[in-house]
């Protein structure tokens, strides 16, 4: 059953709701901070971002002049700390998405790590470490026995999973591989009987466009920054 997405309750702080939840057992915690492990992901959160106690504690917890990955809304950075990239972006909810499987779909494993941070490092969807495959399914289509698009889950929070490194080899564009996959993705979270949503850059406007043709609604829009600590 979808969520419709004026009942959503995500949208101001994803990353904590998700580490301090269902991926609780990939993280590290100190006081109002909490931290993927590295070789999982950058992202890190803390409980409001507005508290610079509460950024104090990330500071030790991640360490000095150390860079990490942050989400949410209206993000206001306290002193000391440096932005090292930052940019604005939509987070959309399937309100209609044909979420269908996909025959040529294979399930990614372990193995295919390789090949999966090889497609990332050329087509840039976002950060992708060695163990990100484990915060859920990473569905993949081969061509010729090469790895030319994939997709797959990050941030669970209740009810909710979200799509995430979605990419296609860039000989293979304009195919629909990455909408199929996205589908396929889809289909797998609404077997669990939970709604798939997503985040896009809000420059991205062709992904955009793509993602509400599918059945995906603009929830709101979301900072994503990587910031360095004292």
């Amino acid at each position: 059953m979808n969520i419709k997405p004026d009942e959503l309750d995500i949208s101001a702080n994803p990353v904590w709701t998700s580490l301090t939840g269902r991926h609780a057992r990939f993280t590290t915690s100190h006081g109002r901070a909490v931290m993927f492990e590295p070789d999982i992901s950058p992202f890190a959160a803390v409980t409001d971002w507005n508290d610079e106690g509460a950024w104090a504690d990330l500071a030790k917890l991640a360490g000095p002049q150390s860079v990490v990955a942050v989400a949410g809304v209206g993000l206001v950075l306290p002193a000391g700390w440096d932005v090292v990239w930052h940019g604005e972006g939509l987070q959309l909810v399937d309100v209609a998405v044909e979420a269908t499987e996909d025959a040529e779909a294979v399930r990614l494993t372990a193995e295919d790590v390789p090949e999966m941070l090889d497609l990332v490092a050329r087509t840039e969807p976002g950060p992708f470490a060695p163990r990100t495959i484990e915060l859920g399914t990473y569905l993949g289509i081969r061509r010729d026995g090469a790895l030319v698009a994939m997709a797959g889950e990050r941030l669970r929070v209740p009810g909710l999973t979200e799509i995430s490194a979605v990419c296609t080899d860039p000989g293979y564009r304009g195919q629909g591989l990455a909408s199929r996959l996205v589908k396929a993705v889809a289909a797998g979270i609404r077997a669990r009987g939970e709604t798939p949503f997503l985040h896009a850059a809000d420059f991205n406007t062709n992904a955009i466009r793509l993602y509400e043709s599918m059945g995906f609604k603009v929830r709101t829009e979301i900072t994503f920054a990587a910031v360095r600590t004292p």
